[in-house]
């Protein structure tokens, strides 16, 4: 079976700082990956190549064996990639359900001008993700008005409308309270466990929530992997220690 996502040779710097450095990794369908690292050591740039934010000056990206690395954020969306953001990017001025329904318009692959947004089906699935999602009691009221929990949660529940392949997840317990996070990524990830079908990507400095949530961890270091196993293994690699979670001195 091909993997799902495939980056070979994978290179990119900004000027001096080398912020992927000979990338190679392979996801398999259904995994739950974590990315870690410190702050600037690759993740975000890793995610911004594979949905096209950014290009590789190298390598190359591979979706189920077709080559996405030329493309644009919106063609790679309609292959089957999605992605919640640090910051929620969300309509502050509409309500909870129409922000779900506006996230399908928009990453639809079928959209039309003639097509009204309000279609049953459309609205339907709005429902039942904010029922997974715990946000149906919020569903009239604007986003404006909202915690930044309940946006992180609308934002990666919009990001589901239209049942991505591949979902990326850019710290999604960033921001939130630590009374907040664990229970916010277990409502997430209990979710994400309706989608079976939906391989996760997720970026995230909290070492418990990695080790709850992820049956893989690939962690980054200066543009460089410096570990891809499971959980146990990868967090008590001594690199990991040294350079992530700061358990040992350097």
């Amino acid at each position: 079976m091909k993997p799902i996502l495939q980056a070979t040779g994978v290179c990119k710097k900004f000027d001096a700082v080398v912020a992927a450095d000979d990338i190679n990794i392979e996801i398999r369908t259904g995994e739950r990956v974590s990315l870690i690292g410190s702050n600037g050591a690759g993740k975000t740039t890793f995610v911004n190549m594979i949905t096209g934010y950014l290009k590789p000056d190298q390598g190359k990206i591979q979706l189920e064996g077709l080559d996405i690395t030329p493309l644009n954020p919106r063609l790679i969306t309609r292959l089957g990639v999605a992605r919640s953001f640090q910051i929620p990017q969300l309509f502050g001025e509409l309500t909870v359900l129409d922000n779900i329904i506006a996230a399908h318009v928009c990453l639809s692959a079928n959209l039309s001008f003639w097509r009204p947004a309000r279609e049953s089906k459309t609205t339907l699935r709005a429902h039942a993700l904010l029922e997974r999602f715990s946000l149906h009691e919020h569903r009239n009221r604007r986003v404006a008005e909202l915690p930044g929990g309940v946006r992180k949660l609308l934002d990666i529940a919009m990001a589901l409308t239209v049942s991505p392949k591949l979902l990326l997840l850019d710290e999604p317990t960033s921001g939130v309270s630590a009374d907040e996070k664990f229970p916010m990524m277990k409502t997430i990830m209990d979710a994400l466990g309706q989608e079976q079908s939906t391989t996760v990507l997720f970026v995230e400095h909290d070492m418990e929530i990695v080790a709850a949530h992820a049956n893989r961890v690939i962690a980054f270091y200066s543009g460089r992997i410096i570990a891809d196993a499971a959980p146990e293994v990868a967090l008590a690699n001594e690199d990991v220690r040294r350079y992530v979670t700061g358990e040992l001195l350097i």
